[in-house]
């Protein structure tokens, strides 16, 4: 019988007491495959060098001979002990800090291995460690991995343990990827993999562990996501939109404008998809302003003359509601009914909007989650579109589309997503891309000032206001905080009303009611307001062409796609635009954030940069986004080896023979052991 690494406890590993047992599980550690999956993320270089040449503050390990016995300085409790070592050609003073019970060791004469930073100026080598090359065993000219540990897991311990592992169970290590793919990448086997990755004899050796086993982590997760489609395409079981291309032509030709040539190539993606018998699963993607409500617009156009229904779900009132007017516009003099369903309706309104779907008497309703509650029953429901589908939770998106048999599902978000993270996070999905901006569109100037020149920031307000335009003042928290050193909006508001006492200056922020936020946007949208002080709210879909100044207090704290939405409120009619960012950066990643706003407004740009500053895990803002934690892969830095694993595994399920191959026994092993693959629905 074949004893798998993942069925044998880590009791079992020699070293392993039942204290250290129950400290392992805290890092998630059960069994020895997992603790020899438990990879380093980096390695302290403790290969010996020539002190020549290593720069001034550089860490190093150089090998020398003590000159001279140690002197040893007291000073508030602490010890400082230094002593003259020869090391080459050099002669240097060695530093220990509270180190002063090695004084009987530092014997003219001996050798010894330091590692240390190095000043050039001083001579001066402040030691971390140090070794005696007569007492045998050692780390000099070695890579030690270094792994995330902490309570009683000690870093010696992890690596003396792993090394044990490896010993005793490392010829279990199975190999998991086809011979065909190994073959074809260059790939270190498996087994080998594992052991250089945890104990590289050279830093070319680490690399090649590493980037083997990052190609496995980033092919296996593509294989389930492409196993996905073609499983869900294989089923058939979608609705096969039958509306012609006429009636789509006619429609389009009734737009208010021509479409760009991006638009026009969306829309024909999602009308071939919307066609196959397969349900559509697509994400379509543009930056802020880019006209993707016009193509769900055409694309619930085409379930309605398929004698269908469609739903539009948002995050919120507010951007339902602006849905909801552009909705209309469009399909009024096509006799298309629609309706809204939110949670202000009254009971009589909800009532006749709950009928109306169910009886099929309206064709496309717009809402927020109030769509997903268990009375609310359509006729035939074969088309949900939602709008940035990363505000709302897994469930949530699921169950909206449970209330259609298998309807075609359009994803839209105005969050551009470097391409690494749209294979990754939405693998499952094809992805529709609009890079164009539509004619008329205002470049927004992006400044940023630093917090003594609000003065001249609230003059600009001011001109702005008297040349009939209308500002936007954002702020990250809604009330004082300890933790946080910036201004609250309930105190920028009092303090906007003080300085435009002539002025109505609307304040809006997350807690308020639905009834209250949409009273205080109304009043701005008409301009009866002047001034809107507010947190993030307004940051997602809400379109007063009026506002032209985007002004955004303690930028830095705010992400960089998130300041880019907040940029992208303004610029809406065909007034110049501004957006000023008022920060203080303490850090240089928030100094970084405001020389990309405004070196560019290009949101595709900006979130590819987003990503390499922030990583995948925060890029959406939420950990609901579905996105693995790899233990080895990091999309910022390895898209092209996605690229790769996304094209190896889309080619391998679509072979025939790959749901049959004896070599590929062990993928589909993996495969259906997942629920997908058992049943359940995948979002």
């Amino acid at each position: 019988m074949n004893i798998r690494l993942d069925q044998i406890p880590v009791r079992q590993i020699k070293g392993v007491s039942a204290r250290k047992e129950e400290e392992l599980h805290a890092f998630g550690i059960r069994t020895a495959a997992d603790l020899l999956e438990y990879f380093p993320f980096r390695y302290e270089d403790y290969r010996v060098r020539e002190l020549e040449e290593v720069g001034d503050g550089e860490k190093a390990t150089i090998q020398g001979k003590i000159a001279a016995p140690p002197v040893v300085q007291r000073y508030g409790g602490k010890t400082r002990m230094s002593c003259r070592v020869a090391a080459g050609r050099m002669l240097i003073t060695a530093v220990w800090f509270n180190r002063h019970f090695l004084k009987d060791q530092l014997t003219p004469g001996r050798d010894i291995t330091l590692t240390g930073k190095w000043d050039r100026h001083r001579r001066q080598l402040t030691v971390a460690e140090s070794e005696f090359p007569d007492r045998g065993a050692s780390k000099t000219g070695t890579l030690q991995p270094v792994y995330s540990v902490g309570g009683g897991i000690t870093q010696s311990w992890m690596r003396k343990t792993i090394a044990q592992a490896l010993q005793q169970f490392g010829h279990l290590v199975p190999e998991v990827l086809p011979h065909e793919l190994i073959q074809r990448h260059g790939l270190m086997p498996r087994r080998e993999a594992v052991m250089r990755i945890h104990a590289p004899g050279s830093a070319e050796e680490g690399q090649a562990a590493r980037r083997r086993m990052a190609y496995e982590e980033l092919f296996l997760f593509q294989l389930k996501l492409q196993a996905y489609r073609a499983h869900t395409r294989r089923k058939r079981d979608g609705i096969a939109h039958t509306a012609d291309n006429a009636a789509i032509r006619e429609f389009a030709a009734g737009l208010p404008f021509e479409l760009t040539d991006g638009q026009k190539k969306a829309v024909n993606e999602i009308l071939h998809d919307m066609r196959q018998p397969y349900c559509m699963n697509r994400l379509l993607q543009g930056d802020v302003g880019s006209g993707k409500t016009v193509i769900a617009a055409i694309a619930l156009y085409a379930a309605v003359k398929s004698g269908h229904q469609g739903a539009l779900m948002a995050p919120t009132e507010i951007l339902a509601e602006q849905h909801l007017r552009t909705l209309e516009k469009l399909f009024k003099p096509h006799g298309i009914q629609v309706a809204l369903l939110t949670g202000s309706l009254t009971e009589r309104q909800r009532r006749d909007v709950l009928a109306g779907l169910q009886m099929g008497m309206i064709d496309v309703v717009v809402g927020t989650h109030a769509l997903i509650q268990e009375d609310v029953h359509f006729r035939s429901l074969s088309l949900v579109v939602t709008d940035e589908q990363h505000r709302f939770g897994v469930g949530q998106r699921s169950i909206l589309r449970r209330k259609g048999i298998h309807p075609d599902v359009l994803t839209m978000t105005a969050t551009p997503i470097p391409r690494t993270l749209a294979i990754t996070a939405f693998g499952d999905m094809d992805v529709s891309t609009l890079r164009e901006r539509p004619k008329g569109r205002v470049p927004i100037k992006t400044y940023w000032v630093r917090h003594d020149m609000l003065d001249r920031v609230l003059g600009f307000i001011r001109r702005e206001v008297a040349a009939g335009r209308q500002a936007y003042i954002i702020c990250p928290l809604i009330e004082e905080s300890d933790k946080l050193d910036v201004q609250n909006v309930i105190d920028l508001h009092q303090q906007m009303q003080q300085a435009f006492p002539d002025l109505k200056v609307g304040l809006l922020h997350g807690r308020l009611t639905a009834a209250e936020k949409d009273a205080v946007m109304r009043e701005f949208a008409s301009g009866e307001a002047h001034v809107l002080v507010a947190t993030t709210v307004v940051e997602v879909g809400v379109d007063v062409p009026n506002a032209t100044l985007m002004v955004v207090m303690d930028a830095d704290r705010f992400g960089l796609s998130q300041l880019h939405q907040l940029r992208g409120r303004v610029g809406r009619g065909s007034h110049a635009s501004y957006c000023v960012l008022i920060a203080d950066p303490k850090s240089e990643t928030g100094l970084e954030r405001m020389r990309i706003m405004t070196e560019t407004d290009d949101g595709f740009e900006v979130s590819r940069r987003d990503l390499e500053l922030r990583g995948p895990g925060d890029f959406f803002g939420t950990k609901q986004s579905g996105l693995p934690d790899f233990k080895v892969a990091d999309l910022s830095s390895d898209y092209a080896l996605l690229e790769t694993a996304r094209d190896d595994a889309a080619e391998f399920v679509s072979r025939e023979a790959f749901w049959h191959d004896p070599a590929c026994a062990r993928l589909r092993e993996m495969l259906m052991r997942d629920p997908v693959f058992q049943g359940e629905q995948l979002d």
